[in-house]
């Protein structure tokens, strides 16, 4: 097994194209979470010529939404929703400099497109797993959209997130390699 790399945010230009699909990273620094509606609201924002709450050049967005946060802690558990319910959204947040998000599941082939094209990556994070997750978020501020309540907007400090990079640069999707090895191997 191979031994995860170490990544901070801002992913810089150089750091997205040495990934690849299949890396195991540990992700460390600032990432924000977001889910549906939220995206949907930035997508608005972008589509009005309006700011936004967060940097996308600097964001990597990870779709959760946190449980309440238990006394003592930074936050509740925390782990990745399914990635496409924020597809008919992303291809513009990228195109508008998002460089990376952090979620469960398969990517369609637009955003596939949109990160070879802008220069973007999606990690795949384990679900299931809440509870351990949130043992790497070191703090969590509310950025925007509070009236969404969990989903809202949330910077969150983290160290050391287990992701593995299933859509890189190159256009290479971690789930369609395995299905295609795992079709050959039957």
């Amino acid at each position: 097994m191979e031994t995860p790399r170490k990544i901070k945010t801002p992913l810089t230009e150089e750091v997205i194209a040495s990934l690849h699909a299949g890396d195991m990273v540990l992700i460390s620094g600032e990432v924000y979470t977001a889910r549906d509606v939220a995206h949907r609201r930035l997508y608005e924002a972008l589509l009005k010529g309006e700011a936004l709450p967060i940097d996308l050049p600097k964001s990597v967005i990870f779709y959760a939404a946190p449980t309440p946060t238990p006394p003592g802690k930074a936050i509740g558990s925390i782990g990745p929703t399914t990635s496409y319910r924020m597809d008919f959204f992303t291809p513009k947040l990228i195109e508008n400099g998002l460089k990376g998000m952090i979620g469960k599941g398969s990517r369609s082939p637009e955003v596939i497109a949109a990160l070879q094209k802008y220069g973007a990556v999606y990690f795949g994070a384990i679900g299931g797993i809440a509870a351990l997750s949130a043992r790497c978020v070191q703090k969590a501020e509310l950025i925007a959209y509070e009236d969404l309540g969990p989903e809202a907007i949330r910077k969150l400090i983290i160290v050391d997130f287990p992701a593995i990079v299933i859509n890189d640069t190159l256009g290479n999707d971690l789930y369609a390699q395995a299905q295609k090895k795992w079709r050959v191997n039957r």
